[in-house]
């Protein structure tokens, strides 16, 4: 339903208009371009954009970030915003110890370091010893560590560098003792794992082909392979473990059994949340790759194995997730039994420390623990400090300990050591922050959406807050490709409610919170659904008085980009405000860049008639519509973005500067450089990033 403006709120429309003039944009040229899809003519005027490296684009990028630097360096609230932003990121943040062999590795981060540091220690609370510093990759701060992997000795570790924010890393391998890189070296490595042989002599990853010079950052990804890297031999000497000719778009993983007795690889159709499994018999050499589920019918992830008995958790008959054991001697369906049912809460993953099941759960997207032992007999649930999110969990499973993280909202990263036989938990690491998480609270509502489904939402805000419709509010969402949103702490978001913000987070479709059946209501044709859900977010805070209109801004991040532009378009009313980041805003074209043609399992595939109805109905940068009065929008990408590449920001913000009237509130594009889609984002940036979007807010929702 749509929610008309009290007679109360004339003023406050008007004083909001008055904070937020527009400034003068850039001239974007137009050009005669169209493409047919089944007939039907789409107009693509400013498809030139898409070419980053054009000295047209890249002078356009120019001049529209400095328009934008120059509105924000008006606002005399942003560098008061920055410098709270240090002070409440200055803190000492320490991270969940996992272990190898004899070794113990942590990330620290001492407060305003750009990159987390990599510790190695003989315990836990043992003298850490510097093996890994991020900081020291680059001179300019832009390469970061993505993620790493030890041996199972521990005395090697392998890494993997990005550099300025893309998704292509490359693989190196450090010897834990000395700290000191081997000559090994792996490129062209994306959407992969590292799983070591057992004796430690080598591992598996993933790879596509080396890209055509140009194309790095905007060309296709498909046929991803499947490697074997021996240490102390050049890369052109990996074995090719496997392969899919006749599959484009699968990606291919996978790790090596806890014994060493067998190889499992997982294959997937784009992004699609089903997987393929195959494994390898690693105690005889020519052993061939075995089919084990080769249906696609459902998500099966592996837990462990007790030798030929493997375990997976999958959503097969069960949506929310359930564990099963398959006996590889004896695979047919009538054999599988099951081990932990399907339960009301959502299985979201299985750790097997200490020989017990761990499993973590989101009740009603919130994190819960429960233990099992290996027969499926439940043994007790594990107490939480709160509402909140954890990870960690990991470890072998003759291991004693294991530790976990826990963080809500207004509760930053606490960590806790766990022991998995008797279930307590114990305190472990506790950060000294620069807030009072007691000035907040957090609450959960559930609100009915357009079709009448219940979604959760979380709210918070500081203590005492005045229903009274005048409080700033910033709605955030994601809703796709089956990721839940569960309360995490996030630093910028504690300035956000210091400044007197109301922070919601919407639970919609197309997130995992409630599993497969909750994923696909939003998916392909089905895309509205979560849109419906958002848009119902932001009626129900504006009917519950909240906030207003005005007041009320909305965020969200890739896939959550797309949810904030085609929630600005098809509802510019009910927002006063927009910050879309590096979001699919072109959805005819997305298949047409990097890994963009995975995502046709979850958007659908614009050559099919019946999907480009759908993706035609409610791309953002297609639906805009000239002389309607948009929310005032600030556009957030970045120049090395290979994932959703920043062509999608820059052809929906020409077109939003074009379409939004004269007098109408600014529309701006912050385009980060040396970034990319997020990850590996150094800390200055982020700082960066935080103050301005916080600032944009503040002027435009007239805060100040």
């Amino acid at each position: 339903m749509n929610v008309p403006a009290p007679r109360s709120w004339i003023c406050l429309l008007a004083l909001v208009s008055a904070v937020h003039a527009a400034p003068d944009y850039p001239v974007t040229r137009k050009v005669d371009v169209s493409d047919d899809y089944h007939g039907t003519k789409i107009a693509d005027s400013y498809r030139w954009l898409e070419d980053d490296n054009a000295k047209d684009t890249k002078a356009w990028t120019k001049a529209q970030n400095k328009v934008t630097q120059a509105w924000l360096a008006a606002i005399p609230r942003r560098e008061t915003i920055r410098k709270r932003l240090r002070e409440l990121w200055d803190y000492q943040r320490v991270g969940t110890p996992f272990r190898s062999g004899d070794k113990w590795f942590t990330y620290r981060n001492t407060g305003l370091q750009n990159f987390a540091v990599l510790y190695v220690s003989d315990s836990p609370g043992g003298e850490p010893k510097v093996l890994l510093d991020p900081n020291t990759l680059s001179k300019d701060g832009t390469a970061s560590v993505e993620f790493e992997a030890a041996s199972e000795d521990g005395k090697r570790l392998a890494y993997a560098v990005s550099r300025a924010g893309s998704d292509w890393q490359e693989i190196r391998v450090r010897d834990t003792t000395t700290a000191k890189d081997l000559k090994d070296v792996v490129k062209w490595v994306k959407f992969s794992g590292i799983g070591w042989a057992k004796d430690g002599g080598g591992f598996y990853y993933s790879r596509y082909d080396e890209p055509k010079k140009g194309e790095a950052l905007t060309g296709t990804n498909e046929f991803q392979k499947f490697y074997f890297h021996k240490l102390g031999t050049p890369q052109s000497a990996d074995v090719l473990v496997y392969e899919r000719k006749d599959h484009p778009t699968w990606g291919i993983g996978g790790g090596v059994t806890e014994d060493g007795g067998y190889l499992v690889i997982t294959c997937s159709e784009g992004t699609e949340e089903k997987t393929i499994v195959f494994y390898k018999d690693l105690s005889k050499p020519d052993s061939k790759v075995v089919d084990l589920l080769p249906d696609n019918d459902a998500e099966y992830s592996f837990i462990d194995n007790e030798g030929p008995v493997f375990y997976f958790k999958t959503d097969l008959n069960a949506s929310r997730g359930r564990v099963i054991a398959i006996d590889t001697r004896e695979p047919a369906r009538d054999k599988w039994k099951e081990i932990i049912p399907e339960s009301k809460d959502l299985l979201e993953g299985v750790s097997t420390v200490g020989g017990v099941l761990t499993c973590h759960y989101l009740q009603d997207a919130k994190a819960a623990l429960k233990s099992y032992d290996h027969q499926g007999k439940f043994l007790r649930d594990i107490p939480l400090p709160g509402i909140g999110s954890i990870y960690g969990l990991e470890g072998r499973k003759e291991y004693k300990e294991t530790y976990y993280n826990f963080s809500g909202f207004t509760q930053p990263g606490t960590v806790y050591r766990l022991d998995p036989v008797t279930g307590e938990s114990t305190l472990w690491r506790q950060p000294k922050v620069h807030f009072n998480p007691d000035d907040f609270e957090t609450k959960q509502v559930f609100y009915p959406s357009k079709d009448g489904t219940k979604v959760p939402m979380f709210i918070v805000h500081k203590k005492g807050l005045k229903l009274d419709g005048t409080n700033p509010t910033l709605l955030y969402g994601y809703g796709g490709f089956a990721i839940s949103s569960p309360p995490d702490f996030f630093i910028p978001r504690i300035a956000w409610l210091e400044m007197g913000g109301i922070y919601a987070q919407a639970n919609i479709r197309g997130g995992g919170e409630y599993g497969r059946d909750w994923h696909e209501a939003s998916i392909k044709t089905r895309k509205q659904n979560g849109f419906d859900d958002f848009i119902a977010a932001g009626e129900w805070l504006v009917a519950n008085r909240y906030t207003s209109s005005p007041k009320l801004a909305i965020q969200g991040g890739s896939n959550g980009g797309l949810l904030v532009g085609a929630c600005l378009v098809q509802r510019p009313d009910l927002f006063g405000a927009a910050i879309p980041q590096v979001g699919v805003m072109d959805m005819l074209r997305f298949p047409k860049f990097t890994i963009g043609k995975a995502w046709e399992t979850e958007y659908g595939d614009p050559q099919k008639e019946e999907d480009f109805k759908a993706l035609s109905a409610i791309s953002p940068y297609h639906n805009l519509k000239p002389g309607t009065r948009y929310p005032a929008t600030l556009v957030m990408t970045a120049d090395h973005d290979d994932r959703v590449v920043p062509a999608h920001s820059f052809k929906f913000a020409a077109r939003l500067q074009e379409c939004q009237p004269k007098d109408g509130p600014p529309v701006l594009i912050r385009i980060e450089s040396s970034a990319g889609h997020g990850s590996g984002t150094s800390l200055s940036k982020e700082i960066d990033q935080s103050a301005d979007e916080w600032a944009f807010l503040s002027k435009v929702l007239g805060m100040e």
